[in-house]
């Protein structure tokens, strides 16, 4: 098509906070790709200061109720490290469970309800029903079981209340663990099947020069701990995360762009970085299926990032069962004492949707003095322009709607927490 184009989308409904995507083209060149988030600040880290030091895993809980358990870790593991706090094995263990919990019911919910329906053709998760049900009914089981960890392990499956700084107010028991096992071997096998599903899909011929960051770890798929690692060669201790990253404001958003240092250059965390860059840490079944899903690892196609997320669903199921069935008896003691005191601390820990970073200053009156936090939305934000930059050349040869669902499907292989990866574009086209 010649003459210029204009996409707007003046507001994005449906989404987890309040923005727009607006693109301008000139014939097939693409002038202007702008993804505005609009909505005031949330001040959750100004909301932080003068805070109690165990106020702050329940409050940082509240960012975001998909992802609850994220901020909970990385707000305890950080303030543990202000404390100098040394954590058992077995109350590590039972966090990374909480984890896998958060993971499973997140991808779940994007793979089956999300973003499935993009590469089908339907226009949502109940329109995709009607012809797979026996999908979509898996993916909310699986979901659901999900769901359950949290409520075991954390008090409730929103905001769980039961992660405190140190550990845990209370350990589960045996028996209401164990009880959850028949579902999560159920699940196990469910998540597989869900692999080889979504590893049928036809996926849009789309390679960018990614560079993909994520933490690693020395044996263990990521969650909790590691290093943070680059596909370009960063390898660095967390501490030394704001070194190599800064978040940045731009005039058409009130979300900061994240940016890696010294170039100032767009990167991508997620689970397609976590599979590029920790293939070798993943569990035994996880591993035989991203070997034969038909994907050859590292892709630098984020189309393939359903089928990314399908395989850590595997992860967290299959480690699910293996710390289920090691549970013998509740931590005891459930939680490591402090004493409020100065200090300061960060961490970080993977999130379903990226690296999400923490740093805590404990001031002289043991109190929250400072509070720094790095969502994966905000790393991602410029990369997505990017990809849309990129991929809007493919598109534009198609009619508005069209052109409008695939820049869509795009969106949503981030799974981005200002979308909530609803169909929500509504596209205005002005010609000139």
């Amino acid at each position: 098509m010649s003459g210029e184009r204009t996409f707007e989308v003046k507001a994005l409904t449906r989404v987890e906070g309040e923005g727009r995507l607006y693109v301008r083209l000139n014939g097939d060149v693409v002038e202007h790709v702008e993804l505005n988030i609009y909505e005031p600040p949330r001040f959750f880290e100004g909301f932080l200061r003068g805070r109690q030091i165990h106020e702050v895993p329940d409050i940082t809980a509240r960012i975001c109720g998909i992802c609850p358990v994220a901020y909970q870790m990385s707000s305890c593991h950080a303030l543990e490290n202000a404390l100098g706090l040394t954590i058992p094995h077995e109350i590590q263990r039972l966090r990374r469970l909480l984890y896998c919990g958060e993971w499973i019911e997140s991808h779940c919910l994007h793979i089956h309800l999300l973003h499935a329906p993009d590469f089908l053709g339907y226009e949502s998760g109940i329109s995709m029903a009607a012809d797979h049900r026996e999908v979509v009914e898996r993916g909310l089981r699986m979901k659901k079981i999900g769901n359950d960890l949290l409520k075991v392990l954390g008090g409730r499956p929103i905001h769980p209340v039961n992660v405190t700084v140190g550990g845990f107010y209370r350990a589960p028991s045996v028996q209401k663990l164990k009880a959850l096992l028949p579902e999560l071997e159920w699940a196990l096998q469910a998540a597989q099947d869900t692999v080889k599903f979504v590893s049928q899909l036809d996926f849009p011929d789309f390679d960018m020069d990614y560079e993909f960051v994520s933490l690693q770890h020395e044996t263990d798929f990521p969650m909790n701990h590691g290093r943070v690692v680059s596909s370009i060669g960063l390898d660095i201790p967390i501490g030394e995360y704001e070194q190599h990253f800064e978040e940045r404001h731009v005039p058409q958003s009130t979300a900061l762009h994240s940016v890696r240092l010294p170039d100032e250059t767009p990167y991508l965390c997620g689970p397609l970085a976590r599979m590029n860059l920790c293939f070798d840490q993943l569990p035994p079944l996880a591993r035989r299926h991203a070997e034969t899903c038909g994907i050859d690892w590292p892709t630098r196609n984020n189309f393939h990032s359903i089928v990314a997320r399908a395989i850590e669903t595997v992860v967290a199921f299959e480690t699910a069962v293996s710390i289920v069935k090691d549970y013998q008896s509740p931590a005891n003691p459930s939680r490591v004492p402090y004493e409020p005191h100065p200090g300061e601390g960060c961490h970080a820990t993977e999130a379903p949707r990226g690296i999400l970073y923490h740093r805590y200053r404990i001031g002289d009156d043991g109190r929250i003095a400072d509070a720094k936090i790095v969502p994966p939305t905000s790393q991602n934000q410029w990369q997505i322009e990017e990809d849309l930059r990129g991929f809007l050349p493919q598109v534009v040869q198609f009619d508005d709607a069209e052109a409008t669902r695939r820049c869509e499907q795009l969106i949503r292989n981030y799974d981005p927490c200002i979308s909530c990866a609803t169909h929500f574009l509504q596209l205005d086209i002005e010609r000139k």
